[in-house]
């Protein structure tokens, strides 16, 4: 690859004098107030950074409402409301009760493809019992700002003690399938055992029923659910419309972070594989490629902490169609990756040091949507710059 470049900030609306202006750039985006805005100099072209809305308790998910709302989830177990770029002050009553430790929570949130008709809404979160806690899906109905009728669609087979790696993103492809990406929970081996929900993607219909067709529906001692396993902990995950194929990112130790294109049946090779080594610099497995195991589309040493991803789409940044955007919690950034087909030919660093980026989805109006991941987490909008 080309070596990603820091982007440049040209222009920052709190600038007043030179002094003022080099203040503003080192903190530009981390406090900004709502409807703030900065431009930022790219390889194909420059964009603004508007910051639609601020005071948002470590946001993890966000789903577009028709009408141009957005809902947004907090770690802490709330579901807030972005109306005309302001955050109303009263959460979303009706969501989860969420066990929220570590890495635990309310986590993502997505609508269903047919919400004009059904309202239904669905969100991924941390699920506490007498075996410690596992990622669950809960779905409700949306209707004048408050949500009712909550209840889990599934409870992932993923149980422990332990409070990291839940995943975990939802996503509908074009047949209306919903893929739920769930972690190994910090305990690695489990990530090639089918026989429970840990390391995997999982495959559903909108009801929590399993699909006839998927790969390990009939076989013995194998979750049905499960599309694919061997992941560590997938928490970026969007549709290629192009191909109709869930792309997914997920979290290496120290290095081997990855990004893969979703095929059902196959092992992505966690822990048995992997570009990485421990925190404490040991090797996890001698091996980074074993036969039978999935190698990944583009994998990040040193790790870039990936979370959030999306394929753009939309036509406001034409320079990017097809672009893929993943957001990254280790050094605070946004990687723009070229692609051509399945293989990735150049990266740019974006937005460094501005926040710990949680979630990237493009927005139906073209834009592309970020939360920052942190206790005065903020909601941002990438707009063309002329």
């Amino acid at each position: 690859f080309v070596a990603p470049r820091r982007p440049r900030v040209a222009v920052c609306h709190r600038a007043t004098s030179s002094a003022g202006f080099v203040a503003a750039v080192l903190v530009a985006g981390a406090c900004a107030p709502a409807g703030a805005q900065d431009v930022v100099e790219s390889e194909a072209g420059r964009f603004r950074v508007v910051t639609m809305a601020t005071g948002l308790v470590n946001p993890w998910g966000l789903a577009f409402l028709p009408g141009g709302d957005i809902l947004v989830t907090e770690r802490p177990g709330r579901v807030r409301l972005v109306r005309g770029g302001a955050l109303q002050t009263e959460p979303v009553g009706g969501g989860p009760e969420v066990a929220a430790a570590g890495q635990g929570g309310l986590l993502d949130i997505e609508l269903h493809p047919r919400f004009a008709e059904n309202r239904m809404v669905y969100m991924t979160y941390s699920k506490g019992g007498t075996e410690g806690k596992t990622t669950a899906l809960a779905r409700a109905r949306y209707e004048n700002g408050q949500l009712s009728g909550l209840e889990d669609v599934f409870v992932a087979d993923a149980w422990s003690t332990r409070n990291q790696h839940y995943g975990s993103r939802i996503v509908f492809d074009s047949t209306g399938m919903m893929f739920i990406s769930v972690g190994e929970r910090n305990e690695k081996t489990p990530a090639q055992d089918v026989s429970n929900h840990k390391g995997t993607i999982l495959r559903l219909h909108d009801d929590g029923r399993v699909p006839t067709d998927n790969p390990f529906v009939g076989r013995e001692g194998a979750q049905p659910e499960i599309y694919s396993y061997g992941h560590r902990n997938p928490q970026g995950m969007t549709l290629n419309t192009a191909t109709g194929q869930v792309w997914a990112s997920e979290h290496g130790a120290r290095g081997g972070d990855e990004i893969n294109v979703v095929r059902a049946g196959r092992n992505y090779g966690w822990p048995a594989i992997t570009h990485g080594v421990d925190y404490n610099g040991t090797p996890i497995s001698p091996d980074s490629a074993r036969e039978g195991m999935e190698q990944p589309l583009l994998h990040w040493t040193p790790s870039i902490a990936p979370s959030g991803l999306t394929i753009y789409t939309g036509d406001k940044f034409p320079g990017w169609k097809g672009n893929v955007f993943a957001g990254a919690l280790a050094g605070q950034q946004l990687r723009r990756v070229v692609v051509d087909g399945e293989r990735a030919t150049h990266q740019e660093t974006l937005l460094q040091g501005r926040g710990r980026v949680r979630a990237v989805k493009t927005g139906p109006d073209g834009f592309i949507y970020l939360l920052i991941d942190d206790r005065n987490g903020s909601l941002l909008r990438l707009e063309p710059a002329q």
